[in-house]
């Protein structure tokens, strides 16, 4: 089974969460070789000399940077799509609908001539064969805000590296001075990540906040109103070392996650594997048996019960080897079996005979 992988030519020009997802599914499936009897032969694909046509199937990630139109030629040519499409989970039903009549009226004032970035989401978003989402909330704002079938699409979450698991804090403390207790976040800077809401919540108890993120530029006041809360330190983005970020998650106390959904379910799993405990919204759903010793959730607006549970980990730190083998299962690897599934499926549906 010949599988193209595919995404938009500037892709690796800057180093990012695609980058590297794109990076280990494509190191981990090669690994893999074959899954349930089949042969498995992967190409990361450069679309300008490559032809479709001479995949079974094609593996696109993100719908930016003009992928909807490799979407398009793949369905034109009968050729099965998998579409990883990395939607915010921000998109609800309300969103989708102003969208919708911006994307109408655009077509309107035009002559039909121009589209907008929504439109061609949702256009490569139905032709997807199967739509991959990194967690409930991504699935979410799938189906309600592009009106996506909920049963066309799959939930399987990033993977963890392995060089997380052997992580230390030394690099991390040499680098910033940072000395003592800390609690960690890691993500976009914006309201729906409520890093301010956290914020003063570790304020009240005198714990030094390390921010790992960076903002939009329609996101810089609220920046500005994190930055200047007592005890926040912003160190920007760290994606372009991976040893400074995952010597961060082992130096941190706690990581936590007060955003409102689960756009950041990868950094738990990182800081799991580091040996780091976290403290995540309710609205995450991370499913771990036996977990609780290490991995609390609550509200993201509960100040007093995200407080609480910083306290107790930090009062009463988790060994960190045992915390290890909580993300020990969740590795590249599986994720390259999942995805293999998926191919495998998409594959008997489409030679399947009818009775």
């Amino acid at each position: 089974m010949r599988i193209g992988l595919l995404s938009y030519p500037m892709l690796f020009q800057r180093d990012a969460a695609l980058q590297l997802q794109v990076r280990e599914t494509s190191r981990a499936l090669h690994a893999l070789r074959q899954h349930h009897g089949f042969e498995l032969v992967l190409e990361l694909v450069d679309p300008s000399p490559a032809r479709i046509a001479q995949f079974d199937l094609v593996h696109v990630f993100s719908t930016a940077g003009g992928n909807h139109k490799i979407v398009e030629a793949a369905a034109a040519l009968g050729v099965p799509v998998v579409l990883s499409p990395l939607i915010s989970p921000g998109w609800d039903r309300a969103c989708g609908a102003q969208a919708r009549q911006a994307d109408h009226r655009l077509g309107q004032l035009t002559a039909w001539a121009l589209q907008s970035s929504y439109a061609q989401t949702r256009q490569a978003l139905q032709l997807a064969s199967v739509v991959v989402a990194r967690g409930e909330s991504e699935k979410n704002a799938i189906v309600d805000g592009f009106l996506i079938d909920a049963a066309k699409v799959r939930v399987f979450p990033n993977g963890v590296c392995a060089h997380l698991f052997s992580a230390d804090g030394d690099l991390f403390r040499l680098r910033t001075g940072l000395r003592g207790p800390f609690v960690l976040m890691d993500g976009a800077i914006s309201p729906y990540g409520n890093q301010l809401g956290m914020a003063q919540a570790l304020a009240e108890l005198a714990l030094p906040f390390v921010l790992m993120g960076e903002a939009r530029e329609r996101d810089q006041d609220y920046l500005r109103q994190v930055r200047a809360m007592r005890g926040v330190t912003c160190l920007g983005g760290l994606r372009r070392d991976p040893h400074m970020l995952a010597s961060a998650y082992a130096a941190a106390s706690v990581l936590v996650l007060p955003s409102q959904g689960d756009s950041c379910a990868r950094a738990v799993f990182d800081a799991l594997a580091a040996g780091t405990p976290v403290v995540s919204a309710a609205a995450n759903p991370i499913g771990i048996a036996d977990s609780a010793f290490a991995l609390r959730q609550v509200a993201f607006d509960d100040m007093a019960a995200q407080q609480r549970a910083v306290r107790e980990l930090i009062g009463a730190p988790p060994p960190r080897a045992r915390v290890r083998e909580l993300a020990r299962p969740y590795t590249w690897e599986r994720v390259a079996c999942q995805l293999a599934g998926c191919y495998l499926g998409q594959l008997a549906s489409r030679h399947a005979v009818p009775a």
